[in-house]
């Protein structure tokens, strides 16, 4: 099931929500350009959960490399804006494409950012609990997009998405309510978390399941407490009241 549009405009321009596409695609350009030196950039600006269990790591020499609070503080924000591939970033953009320019228009632009940010963070949280061991670098916008898929849901559950469902060797476009869409995704996100956890798949790599699980709840616990408090009646409010 993959979303390619929804039927709520927008009021204002999603000056944040472009802004953040804009930052990620150009980062990942940057990190095309680096070559040889992605793997140590990756690895120094990634979230790596073994960090913020130890103070430090035991090399095959005998020598100890140590872990400082900015190791462990700066790449909670800066694996947030980094991808592992092509697919990996238009995945995630096209996700906050179509979600986060209304959650942003219900919140304000400033509102928005630091909820984007948040979600991150907490998105980071869960993946770093739940995998405590792990030794790879963990890198991508999509758990605090997540966040912005659970704010969505709340604010928006009746909204219509335009879906593109493959079936064999064809493809469906149907209109789904955000409800079904998003519930869907994050059952699928729960099932694959709570594998990971019993086959332990997440700590020899692959996707960061419980980021997204932490990302989407926590978006959905905060969304009201970022929301605007009063807005002038619309047409969309006139929608909201009668459909939503």
């Amino acid at each position: 099931m993959i979303p390619i549009k929804d039927d709520i405009p927008s009021r204002s321009y999603p000056i944040v929500n472009v802004t953040l596409i804009v930052i990620n695609v150009i980062v990942f350009f940057f990190e095309l350009s680096l070559g040889d030196n992605l793997e140590p950039f990756i690895r120094k600006y990634a979230v790596i959960p073994i960090k913020y269990f130890y103070s430090g790591i035991r090399l095959e020499d005998g020598s100890v490399i140590l872990f400082s609070l900015e190791e462990r503080i700066i790449p909670l924000f800066t694996s947030m804006f980094l991808h592992g591939g092509w697919l990996h970033l238009i995945g995630n953009m096209l996700y906050l494409w179509i979600f986060g320019d209304n959650v942003e228009d219900r919140m304000g632009h400033f509102r928005y950012i630091l909820f984007y940010l948040l979600c991150g963070l907490a998105a980071a949280g869960a993946h770093i609990i739940t995998n405590p061991e792990s030794d790879i670098p963990t890198v991508g916008a999509s758990g605090a997009i997540s966040g912005v898929l659970g704010a969505y849901l709340m604010l928006y559950p009746m909204a219509r998405i335009i879906v593109i469902i493959p079936i064999l060797f064809f493809w469906d476009v149907i209109k789904l309510p955000a409800l079904i869409v998003l519930s869907f995704w994050f059952v699928t996100q729960l099932f694959q978390g709570t594998l990971s956890l019993a086959i332990e798949t997440t700590a020899k790599g692959g996707v960061a399941w419980w980021a997204h699980i932490g990302g989407f709840v926590f978006g959905m616990l905060t969304v009201h407490i970022f929301k605007k408090k009063s807005r002038k009646p619309t047409y969309r409010d006139f929608w909201w009241e009668r459909y939503g």
